[in-house]
């Protein structure tokens, strides 16, 4: 706030005293009495460039000494961005026209943080499963995803709308309801394993590579907006295990492929407002190898919660 006194003060020395220069310029040749051209910036200089004034389509710039102001024009409402010059540095309409072209590009939202909850369904869309599969029931409330989009790629169709896709690590633990975990049987089939203690918690859990193509469509709103995005998505296992943990303190950890597929794709989609959303995402791939599941039923995964994304 000092440094901004000082400087109105110098600035108002400068254009009460003595040495007053006011020069208005309109950089359209209008010196040698040419027609002014209104895409031509228009710049107003007071004192031996003390302080300027320079106003395009994009942008107005204030300059005061080698401070300056440059607000940007947007869909959204003003851009302000403070800036330092040197004694010989001018105002770049280059630098403040790509400015304005990174404010009004689309951008997507999928880099971030998320967190949610997961399950499967049998083939019908039911969460109740057979009862000779009772083993593979899950603690809802307990069973958890935590994903980490490090990855983005924004491809624009217009300002507002446009593809995303990236790259994110998914990560899911599925928390058993009974006093239970799961082993890989003959011929590779799921089976149900009896730890023979009592257990405090089971879980299998999962880490995935995902890969979405979403379109995102977005509604300004009160310098913001809302967003909807839906698309295809893809995943790569990179490893699993099973983990129990007896009542008595003791852990048993088990890394395997425990038969889940490598490769699966499902449908992924997300609503929010800002960089706040609320994620979907359902796997028309079994959890694990067709017949190799427990009971030969195919468990298809799904999971929802909620995400911060960082696109701006």
């Amino acid at each position: 706030m000092k440094k901004i006194k000082t400087i109105i003060v110098l600035s108002a020395i400068i254009i009460l005293g003595s040495c007053i220069q006011v020069s208005a310029e309109i950089q359209t040749g209008e010196n040698q009495g040419t027609k002014n051209n209104k895409n031509e910036p228009t710049k107003v200089v007071i004192g031996r460039d003390a302080l300027s004034v320079e106003e395009s389509d994009s942008a107005v710039n204030v300059k005061i000494g080698n401070r300056g102001l440059t607000i940007l024009e947007s869909v959204e409402g003003p851009k302000f961005s403070l800036r330092k010059y040197s004694n010989d540095t001018d105002w770049d309409q280059e630098d403040n026209d790509r400015e304005y072209r990174r404010r009004s590009r689309f951008r997507g939202h999928w880099a971030g943080i998320e967190f949610g909850f997961n399950n499967y369904g049998t083939s019908d869309r039911s969460i109740v499963l057979p009862e000779d599969i009772n083993y593979m029931t899950l603690n809802s409330g307990k069973s958890s995803n935590f994903n980490i989009n490090f990855a983005q790629l924004s491809l624009g169709l217009g300002r507002h709308i446009g593809f995303v896709t990236g790259l994110g690590l998914n990560w899911n633990n599925y928390r058993f309801d009974g006093n239970n975990n799961i082993i890989k049987g003959n011929n590779g089939v799921i089976e149900e394993f009896d730890p023979g203690a009592a257990l405090e918690k089971s879980k299998l859990a999962t880490l995935f590579l995902t890969v979405p193509f979403m379109l995102e469509l977005q509604v300004p709103v009160h310098h913001n907006h809302l967003s909807l995005a839906a698309g295809p998505i893809g995943a790569l296992k990179l490893s699993s295990h099973t983990k129990m943990v007896f009542k008595d303190g003791d852990k048993i950890k088990s890394n395997g492929d425990f038969s889940l597929n490598m490769l699966r794709y499902g449908v992924t989609g997300r609503v929010g407002y800002g960089n706040f959303q609320l994620y979907g995402t359902y796997y028309m791939t079994p959890l694990f190898n067709t017949g190799k599941g427990p009971g030969g039923v195919d468990l298809y995964p799904f999971e929802i919660g909620l995400a911060l994304t960082f696109n701006d």
